[in-house]
């Protein structure tokens, strides 16, 4: 008899360990696919794309006040005799790199695995060039100004009295921010989901092998890349 009584409970005991496994192993790949806000990839993106804008808005501002002796001056007089020097023509480099850098910021978004890798480089690169430019222009500003004076006064190799303004050390700022935010991408991007068919493939790869496939919800990027290796992404 007590065998007989307990028989019915253990199908019922089976299929409630059952769906609690089954329960178990759906919360385990949500809580592994949870990404870290510092290594989302919007923000991330958004904060390479900030720091690259702020150090190209540095250079539209004066960087510098050259104040001119007025024996040097010659036949201009006091319209000359002080020059406002702007970023873009006291360090020309940080404008290219750092759009250099926004592209790479923005291209970090889409690239493979290595791709990131190379991107990084780059732009950790273009910001070190940011940061030495702007650090020049700090450790020798009349020699910077020297060009905007020789346009404007046609005398070359001119003494006057440099003044600095606070964008040039804004610029070296935003340089070190910007390394620092390129450097993040490495670890950053093993959250992030496979965004091109060559992803998409080693992953395919990896699950043909034996591995376990990629989960998530499957976005338009994802779908096209299905359907032209002639999968059904629905």
């Amino acid at each position: 008899m007590p065998d007989s009584d307990m028989a019915p409970d253990r199908p019922g005991d089976a299929a409630t360990a059952g769906a609690a496994d089954t329960a178990a192993k759906a919360v385990k790949p949500g809580k592994s696919r949870a990404v870290p806000a510092w290594a989302r990839k919007s923000t991330l993106v958004l904060l390479i794309a900030l720091l690259a804008l702020a150090a190209f808005g540095t250079t539209t501002q004066t960087w510098m006040t050259a104040t001119l002796d007025p024996n040097q001056v010659g036949q201009s007089g006091p319209a000359q005799s002080v020059i406002q020097v702007q970023g873009s023509k006291a360090a020309t480099t940080v404008t290219a790199l750092a759009l250099v850098a926004l592209a790479g910021g923005l291209a970090a978004a889409i690239a493979g695995r290595i791709a990131r890798w190379v991107i990084t480089a780059i732009i950790v690169l273009a910001a070190a060039g940011v940061v030495t430019a702007a650090a020049t222009v700090l450790a020798d500003p009349l020699t910077a100004a020297q060009g905007s004076i020789a346009a404007a006064t046609g005398i070359s190799g001119s003494q006057a009295h440099v003044e600095l303004t606070p964008f040039p050390v804004l610029a070296v700022v935003a340089g070190c921010l910007l390394a620092l935010a390129a450097l993040l991408i490495l670890p950053a991007s093993r959250y992030w989901k496979a965004r091109t068919k060559y992803d998409a493939a080693g992953a395919a790869g990896t699950a043909a092998a034996g591995g376990t496939p990629p989960a998530g919800p499957v976005d338009e990027i994802d779908s096209w890349d299905r359907l032209s290796r002639g999968e059904d992404p629905t």
